[in-house]
């Protein structure tokens, strides 16, 4: 693999909801994107979604050469992966399924391109164990939709090299996006595991009856939701130090933090809980579709990050 060539053509492997928000992106920036998927109208399918994420994209801005005509689709996944430098793979999160596609891309594309998967859960090692090359398996799960959050989680397995992950690094974060390393393998990345914790607490105070659904999203998105927003928590605790910052918080406020964690709850999932937290979430949605609310958190995030880049943050 050369960490001199260029990245230009990318190859779409599953062009399901992340797939065809990767191909998006991608476009908007300005590459030559192949995507296949074996699925019944999966062309039919990429090229609307593409349509309706242009708007959005051509509103926060289109690199130079942006076009939705650099975008092909190859039903025969050797033809597509044939002059691929990257590859993006989202395929369903199956050990077996993947590590019998990734040796497939493997043998199929150049033997210096990048193989990268979105998965979600699944660890590199896992998944590139069938390859003849795993060191050049990375991989580089994005958030949902791909074309308006910026993070990638990169992360490889054992046998990954580290001119593989330096590659991935400088390229997603070449393209606008906000990689982050990981260091370590572990089930479901970081950000989920991340979300998971709180959201756990969100049902063990729900099945305790200390609020209601619509109040747990409310202490969230309207208390440490929108800082969050600007600034991760550690950063944020520097500045709930006061003058003293970090080191006035670590001091006087880490310990009263610590011990409240202790108090944290675990919920029993039960199917009563679930339907609680259906019941509520229903209400809050109330007439408006998922496509409907999905179209609103896109323009009120692309707003954020619009205006969280202009200042430097």
């Amino acid at each position: 693999m050369s960490s001199s060539k260029p990245i230009q053509n990318i190859a779409i492997v599953g062009t399901g909801v992340i797939g065809a928000s990767w191909a998006a992106y991608y476009l908007a920036h300005g590459f030559d994107v192949v995507a296949t998927d074996p699925a019944p109208n999966a062309e039919q399918n990429l090229r609307k979604y593409v349509d309706e994420a242009w708007k959005i994209l051509s509103k926060k801005g289109l690199s130079e050469g942006a076009s939705r005509d650099r975008l092909t689709f190859q039903p025969k996944m050797s033809s597509a992966l044939a002059a691929a430098d990257l590859v993006q793979e989202n395929a369903p999160e199956r050990p077996d399924f993947k590590a019998k596609l990734f040796a497939e891309m493997d043998d199929a594309t150049p033997p210096d391109s990048i193989l990268a998967s979105s998965s979600s859960g699944l660890t590199m090692d896992v998944i590139s164990s069938s390859c003849k090359r795993p060191e050049r398996c990375v991989i580089g799960h994005p958030f949902n939709p791909p074309h308006i959050i910026p993070l990638v989680e990169v992360v490889g397995g054992a046998k990954t090299s580290e001119k593989t992950i330096e590659i991935a690094m400088a390229f997603y974060a070449s393209i606008g996006k906000k990689p982050i390393r990981l260091f370590k393998a572990l089930p479901g990345h970081v950000a989920n595991r991340l979300q998971a914790a709180l959201y756990k607490e969100v049902l063990y105070l729900i099945q305790q009856g200390v609020l209601s659904v619509e109040d747990a999203d409310a202490a969230v998105s309207y208390g440490p939701g929108p800082r969050w927003g600007v600034m991760g928590p550690s950063l944020q605790w520097h500045l709930g130090g006061g003058p003293g910052g970090i080191n006035h918080y670590m001091e006087h406020l880490m310990d009263p933090l610590a011990g409240l964690m202790k108090v944290l709850g675990t919920p029993n999932v039960t199917p009563e809980l679930k339907q609680t937290v259906t019941e509520g979430v229903m209400r809050m949605a109330g007439d408006r579709s998922v496509e409907q609310l999905a179209e609103e958190e896109n323009e009120v995030l692309t707003g954020l990050l619009s205006r969280r880049a202009s200042v430097g943050l």
